[in-house]
């Protein structure tokens, strides 16, 4: 069945929790009747969330003034109480015959949405059609949700507006299959998440890791907690949510060679959104190099400009600017582990390794590549790093879960001055 056959009614009352949905503006209307969305407030697992959804049933759910007023009385109203906003799309487009009105219709909604961003989590749900000028009110939010059938795109014509073409495109972080696993979604969602940005992150009861060795996030996250956002975009980086303990975390999994554009693109908008909202961050480092520079850039400004929690983990190789980045002076890292054979270089080890051990070129040509391995387990070693006060602690991956527990415990009370200034100018 075709998501449009469900009212907005049915998938704000499956979203909020059984008997807490409350109307606002339920009187309200337009020109040619009610408006052609529904907004209101109510409860999602205990925690307090707005949401709107745009009815079909009604005139196509098109963009109005009517419409506007609603959804932007309801951003007032979690501006003032601190709470997420959910907002379910499916729409023929806007009522053109109120024309200019219209526009200012569309640039109210973008402009109360971006002054609600970094002070509370916001979630567009994509269920039917999203187009033009709607599709950018849906990806000013957080993260973006579609149904697979659904459509997303600035373009009116619809060119790439399919779901896996917006995933591939990183422009949405999850496909669900039916409004049912949307709003599931949605919800699974705002669970790692504060209501605000001046509210910790809930915690939850412990759970015991997966213990999965060769799977680090795995090793020390609890079970069934990982969550993994924007899969399909700016691969092998893994961008994730995850509990340690019962505490929300974000993760940033790297995994060897090269962190491509869309890669450091990924990382980038994971750290501010952890940042926002004070959520600590563990990354995963295990690269050579980046292979943008532009992109490198402002990940690595985000990475230093950041003051949630940062605990990295070197796990592999870390080299050069990637070091520096993700688990160096730069990053501003609270806490920086490393596993017992893991590989600092402050450029391509085996190019290292010839560079500081000169009689390595002098062997025979058959012995060079094992002679430059041999250095570099030698010397270019996490405990060489600790050593010279670069590296906290060499962990044991049967140890770390506990480690880390222990440093985001004692680092939630983490509070940073930062000199006054309106934003970064790196974007």
């Amino acid at each position: 069945m075709g998501v449009e056959k469900y009212s907005s009614y049915d998938v704000l009352n499956a979203f909020f929790d059984e008997g807490s949905f409350n109307e606002t503006d339920a009187y309200l209307k337009g020109e040619s009747g009610e408006a052609e969305a529904v907004t209101g407030y109510g409860t999602v697992e205990g925690v307090n969330v707005y949401a709107f959804a745009q009815n079909v049933d009604v005139c196509g759910g098109a963009m109005s003034r009517a419409q506007s007023k609603k959804i932007t009385e309801l951003y007032d109203l979690a501006l003032k109480t601190g709470a997420p906003v959910v907002g379910f799309y499916n729409s023929v487009g806007g009522r053109l015959e109120q024309k200019y009105e219209l526009l200012s219709a569309y640039g109210e909604i973008l402009r109360k949405s971006s002054k609600l961003s970094g002070i509370v989590p916001q979630i567009s749900v994509i269920l039917g059609s999203c187009m033009g000028t709607s599709a950018l009110i849906a990806s000013a939010a957080d993260y973006i949700i579609m149904e697979k059938d659904a459509k997303l795109s600035i373009d009116t014509i619809g060119d790439k507006a399919c779901a896996q073409d917006n995933l591939e495109a990183g422009a949405v972080s999850f496909i669900c299959e039916g409004y049912e696993a949307c709003v599931d979604q949605a919800k699974a969602l705002l669970g790692y998440f504060p209501a605000n940005n001046l509210e910790p992150a809930p915690a939850f009861e412990p759970i015991p890791a997966y213990a999965e060795p060769d799977k680090l996030p795995k090793y020390f996250a609890d079970e069934d907690s990982l969550l993994c956002v924007g899969g399909g975009y700016g691969e092998p980086v893994c961008t994730a949510f995850g509990r340690v303990n019962g505490y929300p975390v974000g993760i940033i999994v790297t995994k060897g060679g090269v962190i491509s554009a869309d890669g450091a693109k990924k990382m980038t908008k994971h750290v501010r959104f952890c940042d926002a909202f004070s959520i600590p961050l563990i990354t995963i480092v295990d690269a050579e190099k980046f292979e943008n520079l532009s992109d490198a850039s402002k990940l690595i400004s985000t990475y230093a400009d950041a003051t949630a929690v940062k605990i990295s983990i070197i796990s592999g190789t870390a080299v050069g600017a990637v070091y520096i980045a993700l688990a160096g002076s730069t990053a501003g890292a609270d806490l920086v582990y490393a596993l017992d054979d893991a590989i600092v270089s402050p450029i391509a080890p085996k190019a290292a390794a010839f560079i500081l051990d000169s009689s390595i070129a002098d062997a025979p040509a058959a012995e060079q590549d094992q002679l430059a391995m041999d250095y570099v387990k030698a010397n270019l070693t996490a405990v060489k790093a600790a050593e010279d006060g670069y590296i906290d602690d060499i962990v044991e991956p049967d140890t770390l879960r506990d480690k880390l527990i222990g440093a985001i415990e004692i680092l939630l009370s983490k509070r940073v001055s930062t000199l006054p200034k309106k934003h970064t100018t790196k974007v």
